[in-house]
């Protein structure tokens, strides 16, 4: 019999969903046109982040929006507190029917809101495990258990789903006794618009690698760049190119110190942050990211869904992406050296370069399309409701 949600009658009123997302430009290139397709379907949405470029166009969407002020790097206790307590208002303002929660601490925090708020279902989503399992830092080393203990008490309460993107990651949390099997779901990602990025011919001159990424130190970014020199010192002919921007508080943070170093050394060009990736897949010939672990990173199936090929870590996530030697190639994460053997190679071959990216836009088409991943997330909120 399907559990009915207390205080929710279909018949009299559309339930209502929020968002609880750390970052509008996040939430705008990770879960907008699943918002859309949300509200399409017949919820009321809201979505709460933080409010920095995003504004309009949440609002041109058609969604309410409630600003935060969560800060996704503080540790400060009553900072935390003041963003608990005003996340928990929400909740008690908006009264959601289902709340979805993106990211570690908006998954924590929205958590204990949704408890407060008494919120009938929660899907919680966590896209990899990031820098608290892939670092061995001492900061790192603290979090983990603290994290892995809120995982226990918060994500496993009543009518709550988990949202998981590769199953290395559904192994971990259901191994480790974290999360009950039967409460977690994977989802490959947030999709691609398989419309908007699609092949173009390589563009003519020497060939461009690109790293897409925040630019992070677990995202490889140190060792792409020491790839990128190792290569230009043996003579290869070919430009390496970051496109991203650092993450200022994050414990792995590159520097613009540090970037415009290597500007200037003349390894690697910086291109910044960048609204247009298409534009930039078509003007690459290669891609890569050498990342320590990942959920299943997004740039990458954009990637792939432009024909390009990849050179990407055989770690949770790229792998998901990348099958080796078919539409890319895999490498030991943290290690320079294979890194600068597969990017030379490609770099090198055209004709592989291109089989690669023909076949990695058939996986594309096939696994990653953002009309699978809506599908897929909207069965879990009517299965969370009880629809």
């Amino acid at each position: 019999m399907a559990r009915v949600t207390p205080g929710f009658d279909r018949e009299k009123r559309k339930p209502r969903l929020l968002y609880l997302v750390a970052e509008d430009w996040y939430f705008c290139s990770h879960r907008l046109p699943l918002a859309v397709a949300a509200r399409a379907s017949g919820f009321e949405v809201t979505v709460a982040t933080r409010v920095r470029k995003h504004e309009q166009q949440i609002r041109d969407a058609g969604l309410s929006l409630e600003p935060i002020g969560l800060d996704r790097h503080s540790h400060h206790p009553l900072r935390e507190l003041r963003s608990l307590a005003q996340i928990a208002g929400i909740y008690r303002r908006v009264r959601p029917d289902l709340a979805h929660h993106v990211a570690v601490k908006p998954v924590l925090y929205g958590s204990i809101a949704a408890r407060i708020a008494r919120t009938p279902a929660v899907v919680n989503a966590i896209a990899g495990q990031g820098y608290v399992v892939s670092s061995s830092d001492l900061r790192a080393r603290l979090l983990r258990p603290a994290i892995q203990m809120a995982y226990r008490v918060l994500l496993n309460h009543g009518g709550s789903r988990l949202i998981v993107q590769n199953p290395d990651d559904v192994a971990a949390l259901t191994d480790g006794r974290l999360v009950d099997r039967e409460r977690v779901v994977m989802i490959r990602g947030s999709g691609v618009d398989t419309a908007h990025f699609s092949p173009a011919p390589e563009a003519e001159g020497v060939c461009l690698v690109v790293l897409p990424a925040r630019l992070l130190r677990d995202k490889g970014v140190v060792e792409f760049v020491e790839a990128a020199g190792a290569l230009r010192a043996r003579g290869v002919q070919a430009r390496f190119a970051l496109v991203g921007e650092p993450d200022p508080g994050h414990p792995a943070e590159i520097t613009l110190s540090e970037i415009e170093r290597w500007r200037q050394e003349g390894v690697v060009e910086y291109w910044g942050w960048r609204d247009d990736m298409r534009a930039v897949f078509e003007q690459a010939h290669l891609v890569c990211l050498p990342s320590y672990r990942e959920g299943l990173p997004k740039a990458l199936i954009e990637a792939a869904a432009c024909g390009r090929a990849i050179v990407t870590c055989d770690v949770p996530g790229c792998r998901e992406v990348v099958r080796d030697e078919d539409n890319g190639l895999l490498v030991p994460a943290r290690s320079v050296e294979p890194l600068a053997h597969a990017l030379h190679r490609l770099i090198e071959d055209m004709a592989l370069r291109r089989r690669m990216g023909a076949r990695g836009r058939e996986r594309a088409l096939r696994e990653f399309s953002v009309h699978k991943v809506i599908e897929d997330t909207l069965a879990v909120y009517r299965s969370a409701l009880g629809l």
